[in-house]
């Protein structure tokens, strides 16, 4: 991965987003993004765009990703001056407890840990504990003192950040999906500077975490002709993983494409054709209940989008340390660029009856 590139990627993955709370992560994308773009501009809930305008008879096609990642928010503060943490998102208890995290309050960051009983103290095979059983001990003596460093509805988020593992594997919070939105933007640059005629949208969304509503607010803004959505899928290449419950989806295996419902059928073949004539090999990710992704957000905005989700690879999803293997990443990049150059050859998306 050239420096340039990788540096964008660790700065997003440091810059916090949780849903509800992206604007920081957003300027950071519309920096980068804005250097090879015709046009950007954010709406009224903090979607991002950038536009390569095209040839006005060629297709216009939609790369993005969601911006948001998984966190807390203040719920309350409880006598004591502990915080009651509630969720964004799909966060775990299970893996929350004895973890550093940061509150972002209005003044600065408040450093705290989620406190969990010492293993001396807790009985065996004890029931997982629920988000009402969490607490955040940031030293605080009392409630007020306590209030007077943040307030009710501030977001939170794990304080780990970015470990290379190797030289391609990064563990990270937040790979899901700020991947999906530096993947959009690399694919984005590659197809303006291939010279593409298609107009060609690098989206970055709002609030999928809590239902894909970024996604609905933009497709109903563009109506684009087509809409590939970078994602992470459940990659089962580890130890005591229920690889039954998921598609045998691996690490270092190349990108996975999404199929069954959601993911439009020319759209999968057109992104299967493209890898292929670019040697880049692919994995394929069955979804035959909808996909979980924004991607399920787009496809009925605007009375049928067709559109199509790019996985990438991911151990250990919605946990504070994901790991993903950046050559997979790498390659949806160059996969969505030749896709998005590529489009008049695939065009009109749509099913043949």
């Amino acid at each position: 991965m050239e420096d340039t590139s990788r540096d964008f990627l660790v700065e997003l993955l440091e810059t916090p987003s949780p849903s509800g709370y992206e604007t920081r992560g957003q300027r950071i994308w519309l920096d980068y993004v804005e250097q090879f773009a015709d046009d950007v501009r954010t709406d009224a809930y903090g979607n991002a765009i950038a536009v390569h305008k095209g040839d006005p008879d060629a297709p216009e096609v939609v790369l993005t990703g969601h911006a948001d990642e998984i966190g807390f928010i203040v719920k309350a503060i409880d006598d004591d001056g502990f915080v009651r943490p509630g969720r964004i998102g799909g966060s775990d208890p299970s893996v929350s407890q004895g973890q550093h995290v940061t509150i972002h309050a209005a003044d600065g960051p408040v450093e705290g840990v989620i406190g969990q009983n010492a293993i001396h103290l807790r009985e065996e095979n004890g029931d997982e504990p629920e988000i009402s059983d969490l607490w955040i001990d940031i030293g605080a003596e009392d409630e007020e003192a306590a209030s007077e460093r943040l307030e009710i509805g501030d977001p939170i988020t794990f304080s780990s950040t970015v470990s290379w593992l190797s030289e391609t594997r990064l563990a990270a919070r937040g790979l899901d999906n700020r991947v999906g939105t530096w993947a959009a933007a690399e694919g984005f640059r590659t197809a303006v500077e291939a010279g593409t005629e298609a107009t060609v949208y690098a989206v970055s969304t709002v609030q999928e975490e809590v239902g894909v509503k970024g996604a609905q607010m933009v497709g109903f803004d563009l109506e684009p002709d087509a809409v590939v959505v970078v994602d992470v899928g459940h990659a089962v290449d580890y130890p005591s993983a229920p690889s039954e419950k998921t598609s045998q989806m691996e690490l270092g295996a190349g990108p996975a494409l999404g199929r069954g419902s959601t993911n439009h059928p020319v759209l999968f073949e057109a992104l299967r054709s493209v890898a292929e004539d670019r040697e880049i090999d692919v994995q394929v990710e069955a979804l035959g209940l909808g996909t979980g992704t924004d991607a399920d957000g787009f496809f009925t905005a605007a009375g049928g989008i067709p559109s199509q989700v790019v996985s990438v690879p991911n151990r250990y999803m919605h946990t504070p340390v994901e790991v993903i293997d950046t050559d997979d990443l790498e390659e949806i990049a160059t996969l969505l660029g030749a896709f998005a150059s590529d489009a008049e050859e695939f065009a009109p998306f749509a099913v043949d009856i």
